[in-house]
């Protein structure tokens, strides 16, 4: 389906021109066009993040998932509460494997420790404007040790756990309750394979006491 790779994009050159909690970066670029030829000197900002985790904590036992509530500044300027309920989510730090990190902002953000972890995708969250990739996971957990409320103080995390039913997420979603992103990709993914995981994972989990 794609015409071209990045062997058709020219990198002229990058530069920061802003650095803070965040880091801005500035792209001079030219790149193939799709009538033929190659295009001007493109400028673009970019808001440069890192690759971040997205967890869905599942029970199958219960048929439950367990979301995380806290503030959000990008929230503020918009019409909607800044507190959100959204998944378990975290940022890689260097040296980190994705894996890992999803495990450890599991048990910081609910206190739920991971039985089972299985990737589902990874994504770009906004490419037009930022290099944020996301690789979103689902776990096994037991959803009635989840604690009620989490998160590092060092790190100015105040965050409210909420045991769901799946079904009443499932529902929530398509009245458009969740307005995070990363959140309703996850739940999305969640309502297309239900019904799958919901059959599979206690088998597995019988098979796994078995041996």
């Amino acid at each position: 389906m794609n015409k071209f790779s990045k062997k058709d994009l020219t990198i002229v050159k990058k530069e920061v021109i802003w650095q803070g909690y965040f880091r801005m970066l500035k792209y001079y670029f030219t790149h193939s066009l799709f009538n033929g030829g190659t295009s001007d000197i493109v400028e673009r900002e970019l808001f440069e993040r890192d690759t971040a985790v997205a967890v869905i904590p599942y029970d199958p036992i219960t048929d439950e998932i367990v979301l995380v509530e806290q503030i959000r500044v990008g929230a503020f300027e918009h019409d909607v509460n800044p507190w959100m309920v959204e998944l378990v989510a975290g940022m890689i730090e260097e040296g980190e494997a994705s894996e890992d990190v999803a495990k450890r902002e599991l048990f910081e953000e609910t206190g739920l420790e991971c039985q089972h972890i299985e990737k589902i995708m990874s994504y770009l969250v906004s490419p037009g404007g930022t290099s944020e990739k996301i690789d979103l996971y689902i776990a096994h957990v037991d959803a009635k040790t989840a604690n009620s409320i989490a998160g590092l103080e060092y790190e100015h995390e105040d965050i409210k756990t909420h045991r769901l039913n799946v079904t009443d997420v499932i529902n929530q979603l398509s009245e458009s309750k969740f307005q995070n992103g990363v959140t309703i990709t996850g739940l999305q993914w969640l309502a297309l394979n239900h019904e799958k995981i919901k059959r599979q994972w206690p088998l597995r989990l019988n098979n796994l006491l078995d041996e």
